[in-house]
């Protein structure tokens, strides 16, 4: 497949990403087990009649969008692609609860209505009166680049020139209460949490949404021009640096044409494994990590997106995310790797514009 263009980037997380200075402004967050994203006012963008009628990760993928669209200079694209791994649980679980509380009788269908997986990209549609291509991926933490794997065949097959591509998640509290009790989020005698050298399990969790343009053409808004995503469900941790070899040897690279490689350590002691065999690869490249910035969930990629974007654009690494300190003249080629508990893996290759 040819390569495309990413030529905008919005994003709200854990993070003041929304305003200028991102990479000079990043924040660690590894002492608390679940961390909030930093919402915008919503009012600026979204009629307070609507804003009441929508969950939180529908109005944060609205204003993400939004931002997306307004720096690429597009008002609608030519199809809406997004990435979730949770969606609307929100609204599942206001379903759920009313369907306890009044015992399975007199139940109004709105929450039911609004808690599907594609209520994100219809609101967005509905919101732009757009009537072009509208597809969810619901494929855990490879949902963002399922979709950036779909924008890139539309575009190659000529079906489409622009493309909104998004991922989002959200945080609910009963969800977040189980995974407690499972121990998938960390406990709190084991906080702050050492996300490179991690001798406990579990993770901090957190949410976002992430959106971007993604062309067929060059602008002068470009960030990255997205090369090539390789993803595998599962994955030995034998076979990690033959997955990466593989991957890079088919864009006909080696590992010394990478000039930076983002991870990404969540502190569970025994996923992050596969960080660690991929790093061992890259001796001699800027090695990066950002869930200690992000907080782990389905679609925490969609930050790391985000950010290699800025990288390559800004030409700058921040140090808070450096694992060693190899400084690079210029960033020319970002390699992203992500999983989440050690499934489904996934590789995207980014270079500069």
């Amino acid at each position: 497949m040819s390569a495309v263009y990413i030529n905008s980037a919005a994003c709200i997380s854990v993070q003041d990403t929304l305003n200028e200075n991102i990479l000079q402004n990043l924040n660690p967050q590894n002492t608390v087990k679940i961390i909030k994203a930093i919402e915008p006012n919503y009012k600026e963008f979204i009629p307070p009649a609507m804003i009441r009628r929508m969950s939180k990760t529908v109005k944060m993928s609205s204003v993400a969008s939004n931002y997306a669209l307004k720096e690429a200079g597009i008002e609608k694209p030519d199809a809406i692609i997004v990435g979730t791994g949770m969606g609307c649980s929100q609204d599942s679980e206001k379903f759920l609860k009313n369907v306890i509380d009044n015992h399975e009788e007199f139940l109004t269908p709105t929450f039911f209505i609004q808690s599907t997986h594609n209520t994100v990209a219809g609101q967005i549609a509905l919101g732009l009166q757009c009537h072009a291509y509208n597809f969810t991926y619901v494929n855990t933490s490879s949902s963002l680049e399922f979709s950036f794997l779909d924008a890139q065949l539309q575009i190659n097959d000529g079906e489409a020139e622009n493309i909104l591509v998004g991922s989002t998640d959200e945080q609910t509290d009963r969800t977040m209460e189980l995974y407690c009790l499972n121990n998938t989020i960390k406990k709190e005698t084991d906080l702050p949490a050492d996300h490179l050298n991690s001798k406990t399990n579990g993770v901090i969790w957190g949410e976002g949404a992430s959106f971007f343009v993604v062309g067929k053409d060059k602008t002068e808004s470009s960030y990255a021009k997205l090369t090539d995503i390789k993803i595998s469900n599962r994955l030995e941790l034998n076979e990690t640096q033959e997955f990466i070899q593989e991957f890079l040897s088919k864009n006909n690279l080696s590992v010394n044409h990478i000039d930076a490689v983002i991870l990404g350590f969540s502190s569970d002691a025994d996923s992050d494994a596969y960080y660690t065999k991929a790093m061992n690869l890259f001796p001699d490249s800027a090695l990066l990590y950002y869930k200690h910035l992000s907080g782990e969930f389905n679609t925490a990629s969609g930050f790391s997106t985000f950010i290699a974007c800025h990288i390559l654009k800004e030409q700058q690494i921040p140090k808070v995310m450096m694992i060693n300190s190899i400084q690079k003249e210029e960033v020319k080629n970002v390699l992203l790797y992500n999983h989440l508990a050690g499934d489904d893996h996934s590789l995207v290759l980014l270079e500069k514009a």
